[in-house]
């Protein structure tokens, strides 16, 4: 597997010219003085194993997505984003440009939160589980009655903590407020809320359906519980949210997603235990889950995948 690029795939970057700090299960971040250098890769990960066979432009699509978003959210919240421009990185990266374009970002630094402001607007995945059971989700107490993927009747905040490794874990509002205190705490609700409201109504109008989606805040360095909270790492994508094509949405049943899903589905098929190593991905799986991807873009957007 090899750690290089072409101008369309990248399984793992190589700056010479910055120190890496991270690879995560899909950015590679760098230390640029003041900033981070954020590089999504193609790699792609299920059930929090990250499998062996990129997805060619998986990378570009979760930055230039997350680019879209940073600015059609401007009016609601302040976020990260310094340039995406490789002319305007730092000097000691610009002739990695084959590996940066279109899939890198630099951002400010900030202290981040150590919450996960997830938000649902429809019934699915572990919420469509847990509701079966208690009829509630996260804890929250719901109408009697609803069926899978089902919209609830207002969009409901329902954090959980980051996890370095494995599964992050679902927590109440009160104990998101004991790790970030009381009034950080409903910040985060309101605040979330409000941009998956503001999403969701544009989405729609797109012909998407935002089902769920993720988010993480951070402050700057030293504004501490006073600070304005600010936008960060990915937003809106399909790895941090679910879409779904509204001319197909059909209450009580799961739905066809813009997302990794069909990888998923594969996975299941072939009785994976789920265990590292992952196995490789026929090229008929990657190929469709690249579309999937790039589909997702055209049609947030109504425009191509950008090529630079």
């Amino acid at each position: 597997m090899a750690n290089t690029s072409t101008t369309s795939t990248l399984w793992q970057s190589q700056l010479a010219g910055l120190k890496l700090i991270s690879r995560g299960k899909v950015r590679d971040l760098y230390d640029a003085g003041d900033a981070l250098l954020m590089v999504a890769s193609d790699r792609l990960s299920a059930f929090d194993v990250v499998l062996p066979t990129p997805i060619p432009d998986k990378g570009r699509v979760l930055t230039q997505i997350s680019l879209f978003w940073f600015e059609y959210l401007q009016p609601v919240v302040k976020n990260h984003l310094l340039t995406a421009k490789v002319a305007e990185f730092p000097a000691a990266v610009r002739g990695d440009a084959d590996q940066l374009r279109g899939r890198a970002m630099l951002a400010r630094k900030l202290e981040m939160l150590p919450v996960e402001c997830i938000v649902r607007g429809y019934l699915s995945g572990s919420g469509w589980k847990e509701y079966q059971k208690s009829g509630t989700v996260c804890g929250i107490p719901l109408p009697a009655g609803l069926q899978e993927s089902s919209k609830l009747p207002a969009p409901i905040f329902t954090p959980s903590t980051k996890a370095e490794t494995g599964h992050d874990e679902n927590i109440s509002l009160e104990q998101a407020a004991a790790l970030v205190g009381r009034k950080t705490a409903e910040q985060l609700r309101d605040l979330s809320v409000a941009v998956y409201r503001r999403a969701a109504e544009y989405a729609e109008s797109r012909g998407i359906i935002l089902a769920d989606t993720k988010f993480e805040f951070g402050r700057l360095p030293g504004a501490g519980e006073s600070g304005e909270l600010i936008l960060a790492d990915e937003v809106l994508t399909p790895d941090s949210s679910r879409f779904w094509p509204r001319d197909k949405y059909q209450p009580g049943r799961a739905q066809d997603s813009y997302d990794k899903q069909y990888v998923r589905d594969y996975l299941e098929q072939i009785h994976w235990n789920k265990q590292a190593p992952g196995p490789e991905l026929p090229a008929e799986v990657v190929a469709k889950t690249t579309e999937k991807y790039r589909e997702a873009y055209r049609q947030l957007t109504g425009k191509p995948l950008p090529e630079e």
